[in-house]
C-alpha cells in the first residue's frame, strides 16, 4: 500500500475514484464514436462499395456478433490482468481497427467481405471495454455510490453518440467519409493512452487516493474483513459458471437487456438512415435530428444513476435497482408506438428520442445489479449479461430493414414495443439482494446493502 502522509493533502479534495469514472466516460463516448461513425457514413459506404442497406446490415451485424462473442472473454481478462490494461489494450486496438476501415479500396475484390471480418475483429477490442469497467466499479465504488458512477459511465454513450453526426457529417462532408475513421482512430488511441497513464486496477494502488478515500471506499464494498480490506490479493478462484447460467437474477437481466440491446442498436444503426430516407430529410438536417436520441440517451443515463441511488436509499433496494429500469422499459415502449405513428418528422423525432432517453434511465441498474450480485466476478458476470445486448443488437441490424421492408418501418418500431414489454417483465424475477458468492464463502462480511 502507499504512503500517504502531509504529502497527500491536496489529493484530499479530489475523489480519484470519480476522476477515473469520468475518464471512462470519456472512454465511453470515444467507443460509441468508434461504433456509430459507420452508421453516419452508411449512405456513403453503400454508394461508393455499391452495396444496399441488407448488406450494410450485414457490416453492423459483423460487429455486434464479434462484440458480443468477445465480452466473456473481455470480463476474464479484466479479472485476470485488471481493467487498466485491459480497457487501454482494448480501446487501442479498436482504434487501429477504425483506421483500417477506411483504407478498404472501394474496387477492391471481395471488399464487402473485408468490411465484415474487419468491423468483426473492431469489436473484439470494443467488447472488453465495459466488462472491465463494471470489474473496475466493483473495485473502486462503494455500493451505495454505483447507480450514479454507471450512469457517469453510460452517460458516454448518447454523449459519443449525439456528437458522432455531427462531427462524422462535417468531415464526411469536407474531406470524405474515410478521412472520419481516421479521425475517430486518432481521438480513440489518445484517449486510451490518457487511460493508462491515469488509471490503476485497484485504489490501494493509486498514488494519488487519499487515506480518507480508500477508508470510504472499502467501507462501502462487500468485502471488509477481507483479503482487499486489509490491503491484499483476493484468492484466485475459478467463475463459478454452472450457479451463474442457473440463476434466475442472471437469466432476468440478460434477456433484459436483450431487448434493451435490440431497442438501443436501433438508433446506433438505423435512425440516421432512417431519417435520409424514409423521413426524407437532407444529410445536414439529419445529422442535428438524430443527434436528438443520444442527447437524451445521455441525460437518461445520467438522471437514472442517480435515481437508482436515492430510490435505493430511500425507498428500497428493489425500487432503485429493479422496478426503475421496469418501468422505464414500460414507458419506451409508449413512446415508441406513437412516435413510429406521427406524421411529422420533427414530431417523430422528438417522441422516439424521447423513447430512447426514458430507455437510458434502465443503464444503470443493468450495471450495478451485476456488479453486486457477482462482486470478484463483475466482469465475467456483466460480460456474460452484455452478451445478450449485443445479440439484441446483432438481430436490429439483420432484421430492422428486413421487417421495413416487407411490412414498413412503422413495424420494425412496433416490434421494438413489444420487446421493451418483454424486458420491463423480466425485471420483475431479479432479487436486488442475491449474491452469486456468499460473503461468509468468501472469507469477509457483508455489508448492507
Amino acid at each position: 500500500m502507499n504512503h500517504r502522509g502531509k504529502d497527500a493533502k491536496p489529493a484530499e479534495t479530489l475523489a480519484v475514484r470519480y476522476l477515473l469514472v469520468t475518464w471512462i466516460m470519456v472512454i465511453s463516448a470515444v467507443s460509441f464514436l468508434d461504433r456509430t461513425n459507420i452508421a453516419i457514413a452508411g449512405v456513403e459506404i453503400g454508394r461508393q462499395f455499391k452495396i444496399n442497406n441488407t448488406q450494410l446490415g450485414w457490416i453492423f451485424s459483423a460487429f455486434l456478433v464479434g462484440y458480443s462473442a468477445f465480452q466473456i472473454p473481455g470480463g476474464t481478462l479484466a479479472r485476470r490482468f485488471g481493467p487498466r490494461r485491459v480497457i487501454a489494450m482494448g480501446v487501442m486496438w479498436s482504434g487501429i481497427f477504425t483506421f483500417l476501415t477506411a483504407s478498404v479500396p472501394a474496387g477492391m475484390p471481395g471488399a464487402l467481405m473485408v468490411l465484415i471480418l474487419i468491423r468483426f475483429l473492431l469489436a473484439a477490442g470494443e467488447a472488453t471495454i465495459y466488462p472491465s469497467a463494471n470489474q473496475f466499479v466493483e473495485r473502486w465504488i462503494p455500493l451505495p455510490e454505483r447507480g450514479a458512477a454507471n450512469g457517469i459511465i453510460f452517460g458516454g454513450v448518447g454523449l459519443g453518440s449525439g456528437l458522432t453526426p455531427v462531427v462524422v457529417t462535417a468531415i464526411l462532408l469536407h474531406f470524405g467519409w474515410r478521412a472520419s475513421f481516421w479521425f475517430s482512430s486518432l481521438v480513440v488511441l489518445t484517449v486510451a493512452s490518457i487511460w493508462f497513464l491515469a488509471s490503476r486496477d485497484t485504489p490501494e494502488q493509486h498514488p494519488r487516493v487519499s487515506a480518507r478515500e480508500l477508508k470510504h471506499i472499502v467501507a462501502g464494498r462487500e468485502d471488509v474483513g477481507g483479503a482487499a480490506a486489509r490491503g491484499q490479493a483476493r484468492p484466485k478462484r475459478k467463475a463459478p459458471w454452472g450457479k451463474i447460467l442457473r440463476s434466475k437474477e442472471m437469466l432476468g437481466v440478460t434477456l433484459s437487456y436483450f431487448t434493451f440491446g435490440y431497442i438501443s442498436w436501433i438508433f446506433f444503426s438505423w435512425f440516421y438512415i432512417y431519417l435520409v430516407q424514409v423521413r426524407h430529410l437532407s444529410l445536414k438536417t439529419s445529422a442535428l435530428y438524430s443527434m436528438l436520441p443520444f442527447l437524451a440517451m445521455t441525460a437518461g443515463s445520467l438522471a437514472g444513476g442517480a435515481a437508482s441511488d436515492w430510490l435505493t436509499l430511500h425507498v428500497s433496494t428493489r425500487a432503485g435497482r429493479c422496478f426503475l429500469p421496469s418501468a422505464a422499459l414500460f414507458l419506451t415502449a409508449v413512446l415508441l408506438a406513437l412516435g413510429s405513428k406521427a406524421h411529422g418528422a420533427s414530431t417523430a423525432s422528438f417522441l422516439l428520442a424521447s423513447g430512447a432517453g426514458v430507455l437510458y434511465l434502465a443503464q444503470s441498474s443493468y450495471w450495478s445489479i451485476t456488479a453486486d450480485y457477482a462482486g470478484e466476478f463483475a466482469g465475467v458476470v456483466s460480460g456474460t449479461m452484455n452478451m445478450g445486448a449485443q445479440i439484441g443488437g446483432a438481430v436490429t441490424a439483420t432484421l430492422t430493414p428486413l421487417i421495413a421492408q416487407h411490412f414498413g418501418w412503422n413495424a420494425s418500431f412496433l416490434t421494438a414495443m413489444v420487446l421493451a414489454i418483454v424486458g420491463a417483465a423480466a425485471w420483475l424475477v431479479v432479487n436486488p439482494k442475491a449474491r452469486l458468492i456468499h460473503s461468509g464463502a468468501a472469507g469477509a462480511s457483508a455489508a448492507t446493502a
